[in-house]
């Protein structure tokens, strides 16, 4: 993954997702292996830039704007957000772009929080070879993890859940359907510049920033409260790469204490790097997901991995 980056075309689709439309790209040759890419929040898919441009040297990578993000539509129902209705956005770009060909799965943020529920979904584990997972839990996972937490007489357990609901400050302000949006509309442009700066990540002013921002709201809404308190067993086969980022503002590596219950393949990576490493450091980030890759696809195994047991 050294060479020299060709820029390469990106070929964009509209798919459709029931009523939702998707906008949808796609780079690479379309012979290679497919690597799709999801983003989280409160991003488009231009933020996998310089990973995609990496990758798409040796595979053919594909991207889009999940509902509510970019170019893609974005529904008013807080319902439409729910995780299933993810799941189907997903299925439907794979059916449009690489119909009938499984693919190699990368999530960030709520782009791995929303695609637990396909890795997990035993009717799509033929669609799916590998998984790469960063900054995004499944949220049934944390939903147990966290009532083991919150409710355990020993404290050093109760100080991770605590510490993990002050990280999340921000959850808490999304739930109510007010306040955030109207925070996103007075302050939106000053808000991305602000996470950039904190982030020490480039800043790239969006079109589409601020509306993404307030409809990316509902992703938190339609789903958080249901599955920290009612969550289901959600299981995988799978091979997965969890990259724990050890800078992460967000996202505490004790989230994924308990990950091998669920993701019995799991390998993890620890990297000293924050939140957005993929706009920081796109080159690194796009060599872990090729190596890891290439061990699932029969090759050497990647370095710097450890298998959880």
């Amino acid at each position: 993954m050294n060479a020299p980056v060709t820029k390469l075309p990106v070929t964009p689709y509209i798919v459709h997702s029931g009523r939702v439309k998707l906008a949808a790209y796609s780079r690479g040759n379309p012979d290679s292996t497919p690597v799709v890419l999801v983003h989280g929040y409160p991003d488009d898919s231009t933020t996998w830039d310089a990973v995609a441009d990496r990758l798409a040297q040796q595979y053919f990578v594909v991207t889009y704007d999940v509902r509510g993000a970019g170019n893609s539509d974005r529904p008013h129902r807080v319902r439409d957000y729910s995780l299933d209705k993810l799941s189907d956005d997903l299925v439907a770009v794979l059916d449009h772009v690489v119909p009938g060909r499984p693919v190699h799965l990368v999530g960030h943020d709520w782009g791995s929080i929303q695609t637990w529920e396909s890795v997990t979904a035993a009717h799509l584990q033929y669609r799916i070879l590998s998984y790469t997972t960063l900054s995004g839990p499944c949220l049934d996972h944390v939903g147990f993890w966290m009532q083991g937490r919150l409710f355990s007489t020993n404290p050093a357990k109760l100080k991770k859940a605590v510490k993990q609901l002050a990280s999340s400050w921000y959850i808490t302000m999304f739930q109510f359907p007010v306040l955030a949006p109207t925070l996103w509309r007075v302050a939106g442009q000053r808000m991305h510049q602000q996470i950039a700066s904190v982030e020490k990540v480039p800043f790239h002013p969006r079109e589409h920033g601020v509306e993404d921002g307030i409809f990316g709201i509902n992703l938190y809404r339609a789903n958080f409260l249901k599955s920290l308190f009612k969550p289901r067993e959600r299981y995988t086969g799978k091979p997965v790469q969890l990259i724990v980022l050890k800078k992460d503002n967000y996202v505490g590596e004790q989230l994924f204490e308990d990950i091998t219950v669920w993701a019995r393949n799991t390998w993890r990576r620890d990297v000293e790097a924050g939140h957005w490493t993929l706009l920081a450091e796109g080159e690194r980030l796009a060599g872990w997901i090729a190596d890891f890759v290439a061990q699932v696809d029969g090759g050497k195994e990647a370095a710097g991995l450890v298998r959880l047991k």
